[in-house]
């Protein structure tokens, strides 16, 4: 994604009852590392020693460069939980990928991830008409809770996140027509 700086179209501020996506700031290094320090939420992650500083240090370089990079909010006590991203925006396609999500394991297995994932594509889908994430082929709990929230494996492929070797990935792809469908169930 090209776009940069907190006016992006792509770093809107989301909101509902269970959490807060507001544009990830430079000030935000500090207190987002304390939630990413914890070993065990990288441990099925492609890239498992994202919690030591110096590698999640270029993570969040990655993205503030982004243009899309979130900080996430537990939207009633204000409790910062983890950070996402839309990013390689593709006009032409009609598509943005949605990724770089980490969450302190507090907030595992509630209603946090589902909510943030569906503002972000509800938010999404004004713009484009497909929805992609990149997850670790190894990471069973997000391939579970893509799948959950109505993602299609539609393949793999190595992906090399920002300044880190490339790892294989499964492709998760949801489109807005099938969005729609699933989010009237929901």
């Amino acid at each position: 994604m090209n776009n940069t700086g907190t006016n992006s179209v792509w770093q809107p501020i989301l909101e509902d009852e269970n959490v807060l996506l507001r544009p990830l700031q430079q000030s935000d290094f500090e207190e987002l590392y304390k939630v990413a320090s914890d070993p065990l939420i990288w441990e099925q992650h492609p890239n498992p020693d994202r919690y030591k500083r110096e590698v999640f240090q270029n993570y969040f370089s990655g993205a503030m460069e982004s243009g899309g990079a979130f900080a996430v909010y537990e939207a009633r006590s204000g409790e910062l939980m983890g950070s996402t991203r839309f990013y390689d925006y593709d006009a032409s396609e009609k598509k943005v990928l949605i990724g770089y999500t980490f969450i302190a394991r507090k907030f595992w297995g509630g209603v946090y991830n589902r909510a943030m994932k569906k503002l972000m594509m509800d938010y999404a889908f004004r713009y484009v008409d497909t929805v992609i994430y990149h997850i670790g082929a190894n990471n069973m709990r997000s391939r579970k809770a893509m799948e959950k929230l109505g993602g299609k494996l539609v393949g793999s492929e190595s992906v090399a996140y920002y300044g880190e070797k490339a790892n294989e990935n499964c492709v998760y792809q949801i489109d807005k027509k099938d969005w729609t469908r699933l989010r009237a169930t929901h």
